[in-house]
């Protein structure tokens, strides 16, 4: 099959399954959003989802985040990995959003990956999801899914994933295509237990088809 007409079917059909995927960290506006992305680093959506529904009740704007010790912040989000650190990162981006962007979560890639925690995966999520600019995200999800499907090559680093993804795939289809695969690597093709005997796209799947073979 050729590659356009490959990535053609992979689209329609993750778009059959999770016509309606979208992010599923809980947020009202871009500043609760960065401050979840940032948090979901190692952790679950499920598990940022139970911490920030306090944590957004209690911090409301960069300000809020700056007026308490870093102790309570930490113990605040302690639910979550690496919470010291995150905590610490938190702190910093407030101080920056203040200082340099008068509060407020830039619109531009190039400002937010420089915010402290945010790497090429928040600030495309963010951008995406809060102001409408076309991104393709790679979490654990769509880099294990282009690799099984073979979008991206297996040694691939998550840059290379990310750029093959933009390649083939239609610019206006970039943002729903990065949850339609997180929904497919969260809920088909996890990582551990892949629901390989009904999935359709194993005839485009190298593990699959081992995975498939009779044993013995």
């Amino acid at each position: 099959m050729k590659k356009p007409d490959k990535m053609r079917r992979i689209l329609d059909t993750i778009a059959g399954m999770y016509p309606d995927a979208r992010c599923e960290l809980v947020h009202s506006n871009p500043f609760e959003l960065t401050i979840a992305v940032l948090l979901s680093a190692q952790c679950t959506d499920e598990t940022v989802n139970k911490v920030t529904a306090d944590l957004f009740k209690k911090y409301k704007r960069p300000e809020d985040y700056l007026a308490v010790p870093i102790e309570e912040l930490e113990q605040d989000i302690r639910r979550i990995g690496l919470y010291r650190n995150k905590a610490a990162n938190i702190q910093k981006l407030c101080r920056i959003l203040i200082e340099k962007h008068g509060g407020e979560v830039p619109r531009d890639y190039e400002s937010l990956v420089e915010l402290p925690g945010v790497g090429r995966k928040t600030a495309n999520v963010v951008i995406s999801n809060a102001f409408g600019v076309p991104a393709i995200a790679v979490d654990t999800h769509v880099e294990r899914v282009s690799k099984r499907l073979g979008i991206a090559k297996p040694d691939d680093s998550v840059l290379e994933v990310e750029k093959k993804l933009m390649r083939r795939v239609p610019r206006d289809e970039w943002t729903i295509t990065h949850h339609r695969l997180i929904f497919f690597g969260r809920y088909h093709c996890k990582a551990q237990r892949p629901n390989c005997p009904a999935c359709p796209l194993i005839d485009l799947c190298k593990e699959g088809k081992k995975r498939m073979r009779p044993s013995g």
